[in-house]
This record gives structure tokens, sequence and C-alpha cells, in this order.
């Protein structure tokens, strides 16, 4: 018989591996990925992209950064600078490299791991990629005005209402202490009856990029593609004065200081009046037009009147000195007027109060005191954020109208809940706009 040599003796650590046994060591997980170091675990906190690095974006992203439940992990933005500078600027909060860029924002919708989405783009793009992020299935923190035009803005809250998200619009004051207070004082009838409110917004144009000497064509710089930015709005030679922060100023892409502000003053304006759902039902409206081929050709200045229920008027105006800068409920019983960093009434005892007394507040209006946290604990809990999509809808059809009725030179009447401009063909055009091909609006 052949001898057999005897194998050495096996160590346990030896015998396992040979026989294919998993071997257990201590594992070192970081207590960050645990949620045991105060941060919430991964599946617990809310994946999110950025669509738009301009004005409002990045300071939308910071704050939404400042967020322990809230993790960005996508930018998106067509100039390859702005979006350099979003990445980085995720990057170096994180302390790592996942976020991921994206020159197409279908790509970033398509994502199933993303749960939802903050877009800062121009006006002229915001209904093509809200409803692909809301078609995906993304909760989305939108910038006001809500769309170029109220049809736009109708597909948007079809979309919403139809997919079943979570939106919150960037409408931020009603997250602030003296726009709720002010709206709460008003709501509980401190003023009596509201028979007149007074809103006051900017005129002119502000050169926000500082780019307005650059008002010539030329070519546009390799870094942006102008091409798609121009996306669904009619084409035109690229000037640097009226893109990145500027195309407010040309009614190509963007709707003048009344749009743009429309979202804010007037929005508080409907929060006194109880008017979230509802709108005017007689708009006039007359101002100030540059030449209608100057590269910045929207309203310098202008005044809007306007009739709603319950005999209740309002003036939106922008360059009328007899209208300050913010809103101004009028009542029998007296006035309340806010504005960024101020409140005024006409009763001493309200500019103490730093909230309305509990036993005065029969109504008592939603209350938010961070507009980025609110929205992402109503992602997670599926309630309606203090600036739902309808609210922003109704915040901004009268600047819409008001415009509209600029341009036609006439007044119009409105059917609020129709949602249509009543025996005027000419004006009802203007509540949609053509599509450049080959974009299409949903």
């Amino acid at each position: 018989m052949k001898n057999i040599p005897l194998q050495p003796k096996l160590s346990r650590r030896q015998f396992l591996a040979r026989t294919g046994a998993a071997l257990v060591l201590p594992t070192i997980i970081p207590g960050s990925a645990l949620g045991l170091d105060g941060q919430p675990a991964p599946s617990n906190r809310v994946t999110l992209g950025v669509v738009g690095w301009g004005m409002q974006g990045p300071g939308n992203t910071r704050a939404l950064l400042d967020l322990p439940d809230c993790q960005v992990v996508a930018a998106c933005d067509l100039d390859k600078n702005h979006l350099q500078s979003a990445v980085e600027t995720i990057n170096e909060h994180y302390q790592n490299q996942d976020c991921k860029a994206y020159h197409d924002y279908r790509e970033l919708m398509a994502r199933t791991d993303i749960d939802a989405v903050m877009i800062a783009v121009p006006d002229h793009w915001h209904e093509l990629v809200a409803v692909e992020a809301l078609k995906n299935k993304k909760d989305v923190y939108g910038e006001k005005p809500l769309a170029k035009t109220i049809a736009e803005q109708q597909a948007i809250v079809k979309a919403v209402q139809k997919h079943k998200r979570i939106w919150q619009t960037g409408s931020w004051q009603r997250s602030v202490a003296n726009f709720h207070k002010g709206a709460e004082i008003v709501r509980n009838g401190l003023i009596g009856k509201v028979t007149h409110v007074e809103v006051g917004l900017p005129s002119g144009h502000n050169d926000f990029a500082k780019t307005k000497q650059f008002m010539t064509a030329s070519e546009p710089p390799p870094e942006l593609d102008y091409e798609t930015w121009i996306g669904p709005s009619r084409m035109e030679p690229y000037i640097k004065g009226r893109v990145h922060m500027n195309w407010r100023w040309n009614y190509n892409t963007g709707g003048g200081q009344l749009l743009d502000w429309i979202g804010h003053h007037c929005d508080i304006a409907h929060w006194g009046m109880d008017c979230d759902l509802s709108g005017p039902s007689e708009i006039e409206g007359h101002g100030d037009f540059p030449d209608k081929d100057a590269a910045w050709n929207t309203c310098t200045r202008y005044r809007i009147e306007l009739k709603y229920p319950n005999d209740v008027t309002m003036t939106i105006a922008g360059g009328h000195p007899d209208i300050k800068m913010g809103t101004n409920w009028i009542g029998p019983d007296g006035w309340v007027h806010v504005d960024r960093g101020v409140f005024e009434g006409s009763k001493p005892e309200w500019n103490d109060y730093k909230v309305l007394p509990e036993e005065l507040r029969k109504v008592k209006l939603y209350k938010s005191s961070n507009h980025q946290r609110n929205f992402i604990d109503c992602v997670k809990s599926r309630q309606p954020t203090i600036t739902p999509v309808e609210t922003a809808h109704h915040s901004a059809i009268p600047g819409h109208l008001g415009l509209i009725s600029m341009l036609v030179g006439r007044k119009l009447k409105w059917d609020v809940k129709r949602e249509h401009i009543l025996h005027d063909a000419d004006a009802t055009k203007l509540l949609s706009r053509a599509y450049r091909a080959p974009w299409k609006m949903a």
C-alpha cells in the first residue's frame, strides 16, 4: 500500500477558508450610515436633484443641504460653469464626490433613486421641466411664478393632481413670521371686512447679472448650450444681457417685474383675503413698455385694478408712489401693511405681537418657519405644503391677466371657476403660447 503523507494540522481559520465557510470578522460601520450620531439613516432621507443654478438655485440648494434628512445627489444646468459650481458646492458640503452632473434634465428625472427635485429655471422652461418631474413621480420644490402662461400653469396643476405629488412653491414669504401675523390678523376680522387691497411690486429693470452693457447679438459662449436654453421659446439671437438672471426682462423668456414678484406679494394678499382657490372677475391694466424689439422689452411701470368676490377691490402697481411695496389690506376697522422686514398696523398693540394671541385666533393659518424644511417634512408625511400648486396657480393669475389686459388695451372679464376670459378672442389667445419644435406642452 502506498504511503500517503499526513496533512499538517489545520487552524480553525484555515479550515473555514478551505471549506468555504463564512468568516465573520468585526466590521466598522460609520455611525452616520446607521443614524447613530444624530443623523437620519439613509432609509429616512429624502434624495433630491437640483435643476437650475442661476439666481434662486444656489440659495434653495444650500437651504436643503442644511437639512440632515435631505440628501442632494444630482445637479443639472445647461451652462457648464454653472453646473460645475453646483456639483462642487454639493460635494464640498458632503465631503465626497457623489453628486452626479447632468446636462439633460430628463436623464436626472428618470433616476428611480431620486425622490424629489428643486427646479429653479427661467419661466419659459417651468412647464416642461416640472411636468417631466411629475411624470417620473418626483415631488417638486418649484420657483414662482408657477409658469409663463396660465395654460402652462393649468398643465402643471393637472400633473400634480394626476400623479399625486407634493408641491412646494418658492413663495417663501408664507414661512416668515410678519407675513403670517399680518394675514392672520386680517383673516380673523380684526380690520373688519376687507374692502380694498394694495399690492406694491418693483418697477423698471434690475441688471442682476451686471451684463446690461452687453446688449448686441454675438456668438454664444462655448460653455452655454444656447439652442437648448432658448428651448420652447422663439429662437432669437444670443445676447449676453438677456440670458442668465436678466432673462426676466424679455417677454420671450420672462414676465418682467410684474410676473417676477406676483408670486410674493399677491400671494400674501390672497392668503389674507382667503382667495387661495379664487381670484378676480374683472381686470384692467395700464403700463409703460419699451419697444417690442428692445433686448429688454418688459413693462417698466404698471397699474392694474381688479374686482374680487364680495365687493373687494385690489390695486397691483409698480412705479406708482401711492402704492407702497408689499401688501396692504384695508377694512372699515383698520389696516395692515406687510413687506420684507416690515409690519405696520392701524392698532399699536398689533405691532407688539410676535404672533397673534391665541384668544384672537379663531382662524389659524398654516404655520411654517422654514420653507425648505416644510417641503421635506411634507414629502415624508404626504401632507400639503404651505404653498401647494393650486395656491401658486391662483396667486399668479392676477399678474398674468393684468399683463394680458395691458397688451390688448382693454378690461377683461374672467370666469374664475372655468378659468377662461369671457368674450375676447384676442385676449384668450394670450392665455397660452406657441412652442418651438420639437418641444410640446404637456
